[in-house]
């Protein structure tokens, strides 16, 4: 698979990195950065685009500014692509209205695009925006998910000391923060995992914005978070110990 990250800051280059190093072998990822400032009224998108861009299938739209939303539809019909994956981690870069008009702007191009807030809620077959899941069918931005998305992992705990032994990623996030979590997790008791899996997502440190976010009533960076800790809390499942406590004077019939 073809893709071109747009990026105009570290925060697109991050994830690029990580998806170029960690993702298939036989995937191309090529950067184009952006511009990162732009006029109020852009009159001729082309005037801002590069003579040439490498050929793309899907597109990752990580610009840190809402002006590159209005060259995107170009950008797709230079490189090619045909589907789109704009994450949304801060609300300054791709506000709701702007998402909105992006989503049809790529439609009439023929470009299907996901808008997943935060990135990492992403998977095969939704993605989360406005605190709601979004289903669509996309075999491109699928097999995406199937490397990148909302994390998974599997761990072995010490059944002696009740720490966790071993952490193996079966699907990180865009950024590799679940990388880094699942390195700093072992060793930790049992009963510690969750909140360790939270501090050391924060500690990486996730990418994703602090200010408060109108649909989830949150952080985005807490939404993510809470992302991190129910993936280890599904994990450590199997390790659970269930107690079942009887009130004084219960007779079993």
């Amino acid at each position: 698979m073809k893709l071109l990250a747009i990026v105009t800051g570290e925060y697109g280059r991050r994830i690029a990195h990580n998806v170029r190093e960690y993702g298939p072998k036989d995937w191309t990822v090529n950067l184009w950065t952006a511009p990162s400032h732009f006029p109020i009224i852009i009159d001729e998108p082309r005037d801002f685009l590069p003579a040439s861009l490498p050929p793309a299938e899907l597109i990752l739209a990580m610009a840190e500014t809402p002006g590159v939303a209005e060259l995107l539809p170009d950008v797709a019909k230079m490189c090619g692509a045909v589907a789109m994956i704009a994450p949304i981690d801060n609300n300054s870069w791709l506000p709701k209205g702007l998402m909105n008009q992006l989503r049809g702007w790529m439609k009439e191009v023929g470009v299907t695009s996901v808008f997943p807030k935060p990135f990492c809620s992403l998977t095969e077959n939704a993605y989360s925006i406005r605190g709601q899941r979004v289903e669509y069918q996309n075999e491109l931005i699928a097999e995406f998910a199937r490397h990148f998305g909302k994390p998974r992992v599997q761990v072995t705990v010490d059944q002696e000391s009740k720490t966790i032994a071993s952490c193996d990623i079966t699907l990180d996030a865009p950024c590799g923060c679940m990388r880094f979590t699942a390195q700093g997790i072992v060793g930790v008791k049992l009963d510690d995992a969750e909140f360790q899996a939270g501090m050391l997502h924060h500690h990486y440190p996730c990418l994703c914005s602090m200010g408060i976010d109108p649909d989830y009533a949150d952080t985005l960076l807490h939404v993510s978070g809470n992302t991190f800790r129910d993936a280890f809390t599904e994990a450590l499942k199997p390790y659970r110990e269930i107690h079942f406590f009887k009130p004084d004077g219960f007779v079993e019939k």
